[in-house]
């Protein structure tokens, strides 16, 4: 008699606005990640604390050091084997330095294997995606080695953070726009072109061109980057021709790197929206031999209660794993104000939530000449967006944020109860947007997600320049706060500007010359 345990975090409820719309064919065949235990848990632990709390003699892991010490055991990937065997699934891949197997089946071989039920769900927004309610059963023999078993759902996990400027209206008169090379002059970035870098791009739908890109860099008397495609799960550059979908995410994230780090490799993994699919995507680029990514942008997320807590652990595994090897990862904390577009209450968004993350929040930018004369929050109004930021509930305050505490529009100022989003910001409003070309036309967009993308952009140059990673940088960061502009104006609904860090721009805007000093 074999008992089956249910997988701690897998369970997932009917969400709010779905319904069944009918039964998955058994015959169907599906791919299922499975991520497995790390080897030396408590060892890894003792590192990472020491890096979290800025360690100097910390150095980062290399691929090699991290997949022989703290991959996955080969007796847990046997098991894994063994399992997928005895249910007729084959397995398609194997990664131990990932933790990872990605499996294949019939759904009928998945509803046996992992106990669950998949139907297929209507939701009025998200359309129709396979489901399934309650938890993921695992065998006595995988009870504590599997992690997390993802795929078995794919219903759309995460939403991009770009925003495109409303059309244009007489009374909007003074809004303007700048290029990427112009909003790096007014950030102060250091000289150099990220030449020897590789920067890492999240995408989950959606494509590129290669003329608009050429005709963009161009445009800027900037040399065209070599940006390369990296198919996960397989899903690939598919460019959809509506520049207000995923296309305008992706052109975007490229041509911001690009504009300001034309020497580095861009390379853009592609992935399904799913968690399934995000977390893959993550961990191919962070275990990348072949690129080596040295900095990765995620311009992607979701509010942190729309993760199953596997998904969100499994997920923060794998960004723990690019602190470790000395990856830095920017983020997105959202365009949707301190409720991140939830109902009731007040949301931050993921990944950007991580405490191994720098999460990137968003400001509205005046220039003059070549000298920023007003940077304010970033809160278009309800219709216009705002920057996402606010206390995690899913993760405590890092060593880093000790002490700190979130000033509130209504007055007064709150303590810390969890990790503190944003860390930095940068110009995000959409009426001082960033001018890109998309679709052959020329746009304007905004959003948090043109700022993960800027900061990713001036540490790949930081890097070119110092001939090493800058790696996990937030420690230094708060040792130095005077790096950042502070912003001191403004509101993201619940929480406020104030002097030093704040829930709206964290430590602030950049000033790229003072950053590159203090890491």
């Amino acid at each position: 008699m074999v008992t089956k345990h249910p997988l701690p975090g897998s369970e997932r409820t009917v969400e709010q606005g779905s319904k069944v719309v009918g039964q998955c064919d058994p015959a169907e065949r599906i791919e299922v990640f499975v991520m497995l235990r790390r080897q030396r848990q408590a060892q890894f632990d003792a590192l990472m604390s020491r890096i979290q709390a800025g360690d100097p003699n910390v150095k980062p892991l290399s691929r090699d050091e991290l997949a022989k010490d703290y991959g996955a055991a080969p007796d847990d990937i046997a098991k894994v084997k063994a399992f997928a065997a005895a249910h007729g699934l084959t397995v398609v891949r194997e990664d131990p330095a990932a933790r990872s197997v990605l499996l294949s089946g019939t759904i009928a071989q998945f509803q046996g294997a992992f106990g669950v039920k998949l139907e297929h769900y209507q939701h009025r927004t998200a359309g129709e995606f396979r489901g399934r309610t309650g938890p993921v059963n695992v065998p006595d023999d995988l009870h504590g080695v599997v992690e997390a078993v993802l795929g078995l759902d794919n219903r759309p996990q995460a939403r991009p953070h770009f925003r495109i400027r409303p059309p244009f209206r007489p009374a909007k008169a003074h809004q303007v726009s700048f290029t990427p090379p112009q909003l790096a002059a007014l950030y102060q970035f250091p000289q150099g072109d990220g030449s020897g870098q590789c920067v890492g791009i999240l995408e989950l739908g959606g494509g590129y061109t290669r003329s608009d890109l050429d005709a963009y860099f161009a445009s800027l008397g900037v040399a065209s980057p070599t940006v390369k495609p990296v198919s996960v799960d397989q899903a690939r550059n598919e460019p959809t021709g509506d520049p207000n979908g995923p296309d305008g995410e992706v052109t975007l994230d490229i041509e911001v790197v690009g504009a300001i780090a034309p020497g580095a490799t861009i390379a853009v993994y592609f992935t399904p929206n799913s968690d399934a699919g995000f977390i893959d995507a993550l961990s191919r680029a962070v275990h990348d031999t072949a690129n080596k990514p040295s900095v990765i942008s995620i311009s992607w997320g979701a509010p942190e209660s729309s993760w199953t807590s596997q998904s969100l652990q499994a997920f923060n595994s794998v960004l723990e794993t690019a602190a470790a090897l000395g990856v830095t990862v920017c983020a997105a904390s959202g365009d949707s104000g301190s409720s991140d577009g939830v109902n009731g209450g007040d949301q931050v968004d993921f990944p950007a939530s991580s405490p191994y993350v720098l999460a990137c929040g968003g400001t509205s930018l005046t220039a003059s000449g070549t000298s920023i004369s007003r940077e304010v929050v970033w809160n278009d109004g309800a219709q216009g967006g705002a920057g996402g930021g606010g206390v995690s509930r899913a993760f405590p305050v890092p060593a880093w944020q000790k002490g700190l505490s979130a000033a509130l529009s209504s007055g007064g100022k709150t303590a810390l109860g969890g990790r503190g989003v944003p860390d930095v910001a940068g110009d995000a409003s959409p009426i001082t947007g960033y001018t890109v070309l998309i679709g052959g036309e020329q746009t304007v967009i905004g959003g948090t997600s043109a700022v993960a993308p800027l900061w990713a952009a001036l540490i790949a140059r930081i890097n070119a320049a110092k001939g090493e990673p800058a790696g996990f940088i937030n420690p230094k960061l708060y040792k130095a706060p005077h790096v950042c502009n502070d912003i001191t104006q403004g509101n993201n609904g619940s929480f406020a500007a104030s002097e030093g860090w704040d829930a709206c721009t964290g430590l602030g805007s950049p000033n790229g010359q003072k950053v590159a000093g203090a890491l």
